[in-house]
């Protein structure tokens, strides 16, 4: 039997939450299996477990677009887990929308205490996951990848989000600029667009630096073998901004960044859009072992080397926060036969981390009988599995 985990959710609660109308459930095992038909709120309940951390959860999802809608409104909504830490002690982190407040706002309570900051958030809680819609990461465009990476980079470095959206605000501020002139003929002042480049400048070297330096730990880890019998994956970060830093110091990089957009103010207004800079970044996966794209491979390759890159951030997470991530994977089973299924459970068997693992068969986790607890989902219930005795 592996050691018991260093983080561990021993209960979930939610109210008015997607499909759940009303649930209150204990976690008593390591692995917990959630089988059930389509429909029922599996990934439902994932999503809820994955906002109980920073950030939007595994479905990226508005505020106001998670509470379950009644009359065609979504009524205010809550979901609050009991955590257990590495040291045996317990903490209560809470999320959802404020009593009387609008569906579009977010609150956060640590303990019964309102947590000003997400950041707080991500000294206790960390999650990794795995859903049904990654599967198309190979095939999407460069925008999907680089926010499949930037969500990386976030769990081990929690100020990555704000850079990313200091970045984004004074992008969009310098291109509506630049339209502006373009449309109405009226000159802008170039201390204006300059203020707005040095500020990109700034933040954009730090988004480049953090994602350069998360894909070169992550290729350390996967080359390492952490992956048992899963492939893996080698990761190449397409980027001028930070290629570049591998050979000049931050502070030159972004001075070439500023001379370059300075320069490039007229070509930039009649694009309608900033072409150059670390927005237009792009990651590679390739099937190291076979030493092809990943887009070329199966789709059973492709989900294992999605699973090779879960499995890597969260020993690196384990490694770097000091306690290991809850492993959400939904379907996981789909698109892996069987040797890949059995590789799966017994890595999952070895790791130090509590996993919840969802599907419509539960005859496909049979493996893990005596290890794993399982419950049977239908539209507003969740129930113990008999077939599975809790371990």
């Amino acid at each position: 039997m592996a050691p018991a985990p260093a983080l561990a959710l021993t209960r979930l609660m939610l109210r008015d939450f997607r499909s759940w109308p009303a649930l209150t459930v204990p976690f008593r095992s390591r692995i917990v299996l959630v089988a059930g038909p389509n429909g029922a709120g599996k990934t439902n309940l994932l999503e809820a477990i994955s906002l109980l951390g920073p950030g939007r959860g595994l479905r990226g999802a508005k505020t106001a677009e998670l509470g379950r809608q009644a009359g065609g409104a979504p009524l205010p909504w809550a979901a609050a887990g009991r955590f257990r830490d590495a040291h045996g002690g317990e903490f209560d982190i809470g999320t959802g929308t404020p009593d009387g407040g609008p569906p579009e706002r977010r609150t956060f309570r640590l303990d019964g205490v309102p947590v000003r900051s997400q950041a707080v958030l991500a000294e206790r809680v960390a999650a990794v996951w795995l859903t049904p819609q990654m599967d198309r990461l190979f095939q999407d465009g460069a925008g999907d990848r680089r926010r499949f990476l930037d969500r990386l980079v976030w769990a081990l470095e929690p100020h990555h989000a704000r850079e990313v959206a200091a970045y984004d605000n004074a992008m969009a501020q310098r291109n509506r600029l630049l339209a502006q002139e373009r449309r109405e003929g009226l000159r802008v002042d170039p201390a204006w667009l300059a203020g707005l480049e040095d500020a990109m400048a700034r933040h954009g070297v730090a988004v480049a630096a953090a994602r350069r330096g998360l894909a070169a730990r992550l290729n350390a880890t996967l080359a390492g073998g952490v992956t048992g019998a899963f492939p893996a994956a080698r990761l190449d970060l397409q980027c001028p901004v930070s290629a570049a830093l591998d050979s000049a110091p931050a502070l030159a990089v972004e001075d070439g960044l500023r001379a370059d957009w300075a320069a490039c103010r007229g070509r930039d207004a009649a694009a309608g859009a900033t072409l150059t800079g670390p927005h237009r970044a792009d990651l590679l996966f390739t099937h190291a072992p076979k030493d092809i794209p990943a887009a070329l491979c199966s789709t059973g390759e492709q989900k294992a080397l999605l699973v090779a890159v879960v499995l890597a951030h969260a020993a690196l997470i384990a490694s770097a926060r000091g306690f290991v991530p809850l492993l959400l994977l939904d379907e996981v089973a789909a698109h892996l036969d069987a040797p890949r299924r059995e590789a799966l459970f017994a890595a999952l068997a070895a790791l130090p981390a509590q996993a919840f693992l969802t599907g419509t068969d539960p005859g496909v986790f049979a493996p893990l009988r005596g290890l794993a607890e399982a419950l049977r989902a239908a539209p507003g219930a969740l129930v113990p599995d008999a077939d599975f005795p809790v371990p």
